[in-house]
């Protein structure tokens, strides 16, 4: 199978090199000094499930120029939410009469932006849960305890392309699985991690403190409520008591867990605030719904959106 992804970051990084030691073409989109650094010394991966290399991995940063020598029947469209729109620009170069694009973005929007710059008969749903990071220019730091891909057809003539890519990330050993309704599961990843990188970025805090005091549990909790109710009113399944499932799940997660979110926030990078929280303020409000919790979120982390504040 011939893969591209759009982004070489600490999710396209990882998955990508999974499945390039398992004997898949694959190429990457990048630039910077990560680019670089892979072109030069390899792409490197730190994991508890073992550190390993890809010596010579194929990384360009013109798109047209990896669809010529690879002709990818999949584009997996990796980069961070900030940088989606973009990056979605310079993505009609890779997309052939069959080619599929996998967005792995967080929130519920990134389709709906792709399919603004490339056929939406091209465009499939997919959804990473794996804590990892540049760690340095041509390293990949997998944080551990979960690394899983979840994708899905979202228009005729998807599927066979999906199943191939399954079968990779099988021979990979990358845990991956077609759920039988992935916007649903987009959604429902969507009302836990709006609600966890909002109040572990609110707070500069790991779960376990906002869980460990009251206020902060409650609003965690709001914050989930809020989503649910956006993704109930927009037509998808989500029971009326999802957002107290998602809480008791909360409860179980280890204490010092921190979404990606408060890392980019440390970082002075931008954040995925809109996408997120956001999202929830913004589609909600066209739907007559409030959504006090959110608000207050992105009225707190706004000068922080574009990254570290000037003064």
């Amino acid at each position: 199978m011939r893969i591209v992804f759009m982004g070489a970051g600490g999710i396209g990084g990882y998955f990508g090199a999974r499945l390039i030691a398992a004997g898949v073409q694959v190429g990457f989109v990048a630039r910077g000094a990560h680019a670089q650094a892979m072109r030069e010394r390899g792409l490197r991966v730190r994991s508890p499930q073992g550190d390993f290399a890809v010596p010579t991995p194929h990384v360009h940063e013109d798109p047209a120029v990896l669809a010529s020598q690879l002709a990818p029947e999949l584009v997996v469209f990796a980069v961070k939410l900030p940088d989606a729109e973009a990056a979605a620009q310079r993505l009609a170069a890779l997309v052939g009469p069959d080619t599929v694009v996998l967005p792995l973005q967080n929130g519920v929007e990134a389709a709906e932006l792709l399919a603004r710059h490339v056929p939406a008969r091209a465009v499939a749903l997919g959804l990473a849960y794996i804590p990892t990071k540049i760690a340095e220019p041509g390293v990949i730091e997998h944080g551990g305890g979960f690394a899983r891909l979840r994708f899905g057809a979202l228009h005729a003539g998807q599927q066979p392309v999906l199943e191939a890519f399954l079968a990779a990330c099988g021979r990979a050993g990358i845990e991956a699985e077609m759920p039988a309704d992935i916007r649903l599961a987009s959604w429902e990843k969507f009302v836990f991690l709006t609600g966890l990188s909002s109040l572990t970025a609110l707070t500069r805090e790991a779960v376990g403190v906002v869980r460990a005091h009251a206020p902060t549990h409650e609003l965690l909790h709001q914050v989930m409520r809020e989503a649910t109710a956006l993704g109930r009113a927009e037509g998808v399944p989500l029971p009326e008591d999802f957002a107290d499932r998602q809480m008791a799940f909360a409860d179980t997660l280890p204490a010092g867990m921190k979404a990606s979110m408060l890392h980019d926030l440390e970082a002075g990078r931008p954040l995925e605030l809109p996408w997120l929280a956001g999202a929830v303020v913004r589609r909600s409000a066209a739907r007559g719904l409030a959504t006090p919790a959110c608000s207050f979120i992105c009225a707190a982390l706004a000068p922080f959106v574009g990254g570290r504040p000037q003064a």
